[in-house]
C-alpha cells in the first residue's frame, strides 16, 4: 500500500535522532552546517534552541528531539544544523533544525513507502508523511507541512501567517461613523 500523493520517485535526505532515521524532502532542504553557536532567545517555545547568522540572516534553529519529546540534542562531532527552506502561507522561511548526524540522500520509488502506524512510533502521527522501506530499514519520512502549527511558527520566525478573511462585519465605533467589513 502506497501514500496517496506520492506518485514519482522522492529523494530525501537522511538524519538521525536519538537511535532513529527520520527524512526530509530534499527540496526542502537548502543546507547542512557544522554545529555552530546558537544565540538564545528569551520567551521562544522550549523546542526553539535560539538563533544563528546564516550569512546575515536570522535563522532560528528547533530542536526536533524536544519536539518530538525527547532529550535535547547533544553537541557532539557528528550534530548538525540542516537549513531548511519551505513556503508557509505566502512566505519563503529559513528554519534550521538540529540533528545528531546527517545520513545520506535517499532515493526511494513510490511503493517504498508506507502510511504511518497509528501508534507506536513516539510522535504525533500527523507529523509523519510516511514510513520508507530500503535493504529491510526503515526511515521516518516527516511532513514538514505538519510538523509546526501556524502558531509555533510565527513565534519562532516572527512572520505573521494571513488570516482566512472574516465573513462577519467588524464593529467600528460610532465617532468613525464607518463600518467596515474585514
Amino acid at each position: 500500500m502506497t501514500i496517496k500523493g506520492i506518485t514519482q520517485t522522492s529523494q530525501y535526505l537522511t538524519f538521525k535522532l536519538d537511535k532513529e532515521v527520520y527524512a526530509l524532502g530534499i527540496t526542502q532542504v537548502r543546507e547542512v552546517l557544522d554545529y555552530t553557536e546558537i544565540t538564545k532567545v528569551p520567551g521562544m517555545p522550549v523546542f526553539m534552541r535560539g538563533i544563528i547568522n546564516l550569512r546575515d540572516t536570522v535563522v532560528p534553529v528547533i530542536d526536533l528531539k524536544l519536539k518530538f519529546e525527547l532529550p535535547e540534542t547533544q553537541n557532539t562531532v557528528d550534530t548538525c544544523i540542516i537549513i531548511l527552506d519551505f513556503i508557509m502561507g505566502k512566505e519563503s522561511l529559513l528554519m534550521g533544525i538540529l540533528a545528531d548526524s546527517v545520513q545520506e540522500v535517499l532515493t526511494l520509488e513510490p511503493d517504498q513507502v508506507e502510511p504511518a502506524p497509528r501508534m507506536g512510533v513516539g510522535i504525533n502521527p500527523g507529523f509523519i508523511k510516511g514510513i520508507g522501506k530500503k535493504d529491510k530499514k526503515f526511515t521516518i519520512i516527516l511532513n514538514l507541512d505538519k510538523l509546526f502549527s501556524t502558531e509555533e511558527i510565527e513565534s519562532v520566525t516572527g512572520v505573521e501567517q494571513e488570516a482566512p478573511p472574516a465573513d462577519e462585519e467588524t464593529f467600528v465605533p460610532p465617532e468613525s461613523g464607518t463600518k467596515e467589513e474585514m
